[in-house]
């Protein structure tokens, strides 16, 4: 059986798909695999290891004859038509659990970068404009009793919230269901949507992207973030209308923002670079050797289970 990886990812399972005697095919250049060119790869394969980058729309899953499984190496799944996929029996599967940890790492690392302004610290030190300690350089906020605001209390969302609370914060949180270990365990307290945004000292965004959450923060909602806040987007760039959050920050209507996605990824927009009051990094969430060791290892075997006539491990 043929497998098609559309980029390359840790060898863990590339190295258990050959192992399991599957014939391996991963594109080698190092940039998103176009449409025309995925179609061209997938017309013959039994599996397919997808990026969050690749569009797996109605026409690319009408090209796949022989495909049973899609094995998306992320989290997330809106890059794939789901419904249409499992219309053609084709099985799509995801890598939940194995980056949670690494991303609720980078969150937390954003918080502090913003809160202590340790970029801006960082370039003035290299800029060689340090003259020497002033009681008002670079002042930023201490985290211990702010209200730290989770949208989306899932796996991240939780451990997001258990790193926040060894910090001294007050867990708040916004979800379809209740969280019942935030709660009984960090004595958080659910909250609406508008009253998460007005209460939040630092709000920390883990939504899956769907129609519900696109730009669920408008001009309207992020309206009613305090000006003395900061937010954090480690989930998905549209859940956030950024050229309202540009706005605020060029006139300070919000202390900072930490952002590790992004709207039209990987396009930033240009208004960005020219504020001192925003951190961009390029989509690292995940970016630890163990997580993304374990995505490609997870995502491998999900092929494996569903080739094999078995049940995926992960199934969305």
């Amino acid at each position: 059986m043929k497998i098609f990886i559309t980029r390359e990812i840790p060898e863990a399972g590339i190295l258990l798909l050959k192992k399991k005697g599957f014939e391996v095919s991963v594109y080698k250049k190092n940039k998103p695999i176009s449409k025309n060119e995925l179609i061209k790869f997938v017309k013959n394969c039994d599996g397919l290891i997808s990026l969050l980058t690749d569009k797996i729309d109605k026409k690319v899953i009408d090209s796949m004859k022989n495909c049973k499984v899609i094995a998306n190496y992320a989290v997330g799944f809106n890059n794939i038509d789901v419904d249409y996929a499992k219309s053609k029996g084709i099985v799509v599967t995801n890598t939940p659990d194995v980056l949670t940890d690494s991303t609720a790492d980078l969150t937390m690392a954003l918080v502090l970068n913003c809160a202590r302004k340790i970029s801006e610290s960082e370039e003035l030190v290299r800029d060689k404009k340090f003259v020497g300690w002033k009681p008002k350089l670079l002042l930023g906020m201490e985290l211990r009793n702010k209200y730290f605001g989770i949208l989306g209390a899932g796996r991240i969302g939780t451990e997001v919230a258990n790193r926040a609370n060894a910090f001294g914060c007050r867990i708040i949180y916004y979800s379809n269901s209740v969280n019942h270990f935030l709660e009984n365990n960090l004595n958080a307290e659910k909250l609406s949507l508008s009253s998460i945004l007005k209460k939040s000292d630092i709000l920390s965004l883990h939504l899956p992207l769907n129609t519900k959450t696109y730009h669920l923060l408008n001009e309207k909602n992020l309206s009613l973030i305090k000006k003395s806040a900061i937010l954090i987007n480690t989930a998905r760039g549209e859940i956030v209308d950024e050229k309202i959050l540009i706005s605020m920050l060029k006139h300070k209507k919000i202390f900072a923002a930490g952002l590790d996605v992004y709207e039209d990824e990987p396009n930033i927009k240009k208004e960005f670079y020219k504020l001192d009051n925003v951190i961009l990094l390029p989509h690292i969430g995940s970016a630890t050797i163990e997580a993304r060791s374990n995505m490609s290892l997870l995502a491998a075997k999900n092929v494996v289970a569903v080739l094999s006539g078995k049940r995926a491990l992960t199934p969305v």
